[in-house]
């Protein structure tokens, strides 16, 4: 249901700082636009058991049975697309640290990716090749960041890679599932521009307990 926000000049001014009507208006069709993405997810929900860990048709922690040698594959063809689209090398040393990172669905920081890969008989990495590596996977948009852990994860799902993200990183298994979704990224896009705020690490994370956890 459509929910308009009318602001004067005076309470505008008092909140933002802006002193225009137009800026008023603005406001209505960002919150408009917002509360129209969020119905469609909300209709998509309702098509999906989110008591599995689905989200839009995917599952956000994936199931201990799932074909995991399927989804590294799957992933790691979808970065040689992405590569490709836009010119860039998916050199041999930036796809084993986006191997090592597909390995599992917890997230590794820059050390333990060294350790990986020199398990893998191939010489130990040194840690600025390895950083430099995942700053390229980053702007991809194959690796994201999670700052709480001080790690890297790979990301399995396909969107913009400037796109917020929101992680739910489970205490007590330390796998991270990736929460993405049209209606996210819209509200979250629509009330940056309301505040007139430009969001630098578009990521939320939160902490708890996995469904799986929960289950056993």
């Amino acid at each position: 249901m459509r929910r308009n926000i009318y602001v004067r000049d005076g309470d505008l001014e008092a909140a933002f700082g802006y002193n225009d009507v137009t800026k008023g208006r603005q406001i209505n069709e960002q919150v408009t636009v917002a509360k129209k993405a969020q119905a469609h997810e909300h209709s998509h929900d309702h098509d999906h058991d989110h008591d599995h860990g689905q989200y839009l048709g995917r599952a956000v922690f994936p199931t201990p049975d799932h074909d995991h040698g399927r989804c590294a594959a799957d992933a790691i063809a979808h970065a040689e697309q992405i590569c490709l689209s836009k010119k860039e090398r998916l050199t041999p040393i930036r796809r084993r640290v986006l191997e090592a990172l597909l390995a599992s669905h917890a997230p590794l920081g820059a050390y333990e990716l060294i350790d990986r890969l020199a398990d893998g008989g191939e010489g130990r990495p040194a840690p600025i090749t390895i950083y430099r590596a995942l700053d390229f996977l980053r702007e991809q948009g194959l690796v994201h960041r999670i700052e709480s852990r001080n790690s890297f994860i790979a990301c399995v799902h396909n969107h913009e890679s400037g796109d917020p993200v929101v992680f739910l990183i489970c205490d007590v298994c330390g796998a991270v599932g990736e929460a993405t979704g049209a209606g996210i990224a819209d509200a979250i896009k629509a009330a940056t521009r309301v505040a007139g705020f430009a969001p630098k690490t578009p990521v939320i994370e939160i902490s708890g307990t996995c469904a799986h956890c929960r289950a056993a």
